[in-house]
């Protein structure tokens, strides 16, 4: 992708890149497009990811997160709302079920506005939750 302008990415462009970025995916991403769910398409990713983290792949993650900014920079406010308020939400998770030291790579090599995504819900969860 050049320096051409990219069209705006809509739920079912989105869908064709995941298929495209996720290959071991590639089935259920096109079973739960056929029902209209692109929630669970993302959920998907993220469990990929978990699995990921178990086994440390961080590189591999970090360049999962970059993919997935892409479609976010790109995504119409449908796709941006569920990628904030699932796939970026899902970070807490991470961190809690990853070393240290691999949560402090993963943040580092994160885009910086999932960086910063993640420290605003972090800072409105600790206003409305105490957490």
């Amino acid at each position: 992708m050049m320096n051409a302008q990219m069209q705006t990415i809509d739920q079912k462009i989105a869908v064709e890149y995941l298929k495209f970025f996720y290959p071991p995916l590639r089935t259920e991403i096109s079973q739960l497009s056929g029902q209209d769910n692109f929630a669970g398409i993302i959920q998907a990713t993220i469990n990929y990811l978990k699995s990921l983290l178990l086994e440390a792949k961080i590189n591999i993650i970090s360049h999962h997160m970059k993919l997935m900014h892409l479609i976010y920079r790109n995504g119409n406010s449908y796709v941006r709302d569920i990628i904030e308020n699932l796939f970026v939400r899902s970070f807490e998770s991470f961190k809690k079920h990853a070393k240290i030291h691999h949560w402090k790579l993963l943040y580092q090599y994160m885009p910086v506005s999932f960086q910063q995504i993640y420290d605003d819900q972090r800072k409105q969860d600790k206003i409305f939750f105490g957490k």
